[in-house]
């Protein structure tokens, strides 16, 4: 009952608004205090200190920084630009580009915020006054913001793998392929909606198309595209490669973000002291609430809350797969209302000890959840993607507008989502065939 009633309390205090963090940790330590006494005072540093010792989680400032500093470097905008006149010809074209964007960004940042805010401000006007669809043009740009959470180097993943404790080099591996996926489809969906309705998605004219392509064409394509595959070659490589591992690859790719930036000649002092404030802020935003979370877990599991879980599921004859069912579903409804991180800290160390009972291979829950969590980016009412947009996009671009526009790119995600776990090879195969 204690358990029960901790972990209930945690979700009303939370759907009521208190600040996550400060309900993590406050909840737990009354709760520990009535179950344990004083001595949860000495049992809670030796946690928090066990946790802020985990090598991997070194990584997480270094890739908040990396994408932060890239940013800065005004590589976004020459990419979005360049691909924007090179699918320029097609209907649609200007949707392509995005998604295409939006994915080399997201293999070298990461950082959705930044990602949806830079393409808001570069692209949502120029969609809109080519006669774009609103609902195609803020879906788009929300969508495509938010893969980072999917594709490698993700945050998600580097949180998953050391809540799970698995391999992150591992789970970003095994997020190649669904996010392939995912990319392909959002392009199909485009292409099939350009034919469908071609006067919400036209072409770019070609004598703009031809001025672009003037003096200095192939280089500004160098630029362009070479700059930020060196970024992603660099960190992405060295870990597929198993030249390095995941923390020692954010090292490697926060010193080239700032030298690539330096390139740009966009590296002075001011941006440097912008680039650190941001990346301290989100920082320690993620690991104030890990402290909370850990002190939560370590309730939790003192009062034996994650052995009745394990009682209960066996006692309800669930089997493995509906009860992974239910987690999808459970973690899926929680991304309306609450963040990806606290949904990580609070869910996952209650539920890995039965997936570890049940002998699923965590590595596939792992993306599966991983893919599920990129959901509650776009969801309303607290999508953050959809917060982004809406503080950079125009007047004109209503609330409804970024809800209905953001319906098909949940949809695919959801098929996605149902084809990895239809046919978990997709996300299995390729740490496999690496080993």
């Amino acid at each position: 009952m204690i358990a029960l009633l901790l972990f209930l309390t945690l979700f009303i205090l939370l759907l009521l608004g208190f600040p996550v963090a400060f309900t993590l940790a406050g909840v737990s330590i009354i709760f520990g205090l009535f179950t344990f006494g004083l001595e949860l005072f000495n049992l809670l540093p030796l946690r928090i200190y066990g946790t802020m010792n985990n090598y991997v989680l070194i990584s997480v400032p270094l890739f908040v920084y990396m994408g932060v500093m890239l940013e800065k470097s005004g590589i976004a905008e020459r990419l979005l630009n360049a691909m924007t006149m090179f699918f320029g010809g097609l209907r649609g074209g200007l949707a392509l580009s995005v998604v295409i964007v939006g994915t080399l960004l997201a293999a070298s940042t990461g950082v959705v915020g930044a990602t949806v805010v830079t393409m808001g401000l570069l692209s949502l006007p120029a969609m809109l006054a080519r006669g774009y669809s609103p609902y195609l043009a803020t879906g788009t740009i929300a969508a495509s913001g938010t893969l980072g959470q999917v594709i490698p180097p993700s945050v998600i993943l580097v949180l998953l793998g050391s809540v799970m404790n698995i391999s992150v080099g591992d789970l970003f591996v095994s997020a190649v392929v669904p996010s392939l996926l995912l990319v392909f489809a959002y392009i199909v969906y485009i292409i099939v909606f350009s034919i469908i309705r071609p006067e919400a998605a036209p072409a770019i004219p070609a004598e703009e198309r031809a001025a672009f392509k003037g003096d200095g064409f192939y280089g500004r394509m160098f630029r362009a595209f070479v700059l930020p595959m060196i970024l992603v070659v660099s960190v992405l490589g060295a870990i597929f490669a198993g030249i390095a591992s995941p923390t020692e690859a954010a090292g490697v790719g926060a010193f080239m973000a700032t030298l690539l930036t330096a390139y740009e000649r966009k590296l002075n002092l001011k941006v440097l002291r912008e680039v650190m404030a941001e990346t301290t802020h989100l920082t320690v935003m993620v690991f104030i609430i890990l402290i909370g979370a850990t002190a939560f877990g370590l309730v939790f599991r003192g009062v034996g809350g994650d052995h009745d879980l394990v009682q209960l599921i066996e006692s309800s004859n669930l089997s493995p797969y509906a009860f992974l069912a239910f987690v999808m579903l459970g973690i899926f409804i929680a991304g309306f209302f609450i963040d990806f991180i606290e949904i990580i800290f609070i869910f996952m160390p209650v539920i890995v000890p039965v997936f570890v009972r049940y002998q699923i291979d965590l590595l596939w829950v792992g993306m599966l959840v991983c893919m599920n969590l990129q959901t509650s980016f776009l969801t309303p009412p607290f999508g953050f993607s959809l917060f982004y947009l809406k503080g950079v996009a125009p007047p004109q671009i209503t609330t409804q507008h970024l809800y209905r526009g953001i319906i098909p790119f949940i949809v695919i995600q959801l098929l996605v989502l149902l084809a990895v776990a239809f046919y978990p090879e997709l996300a299995t195969w390729l740490p496999k065939a690496l080993r």
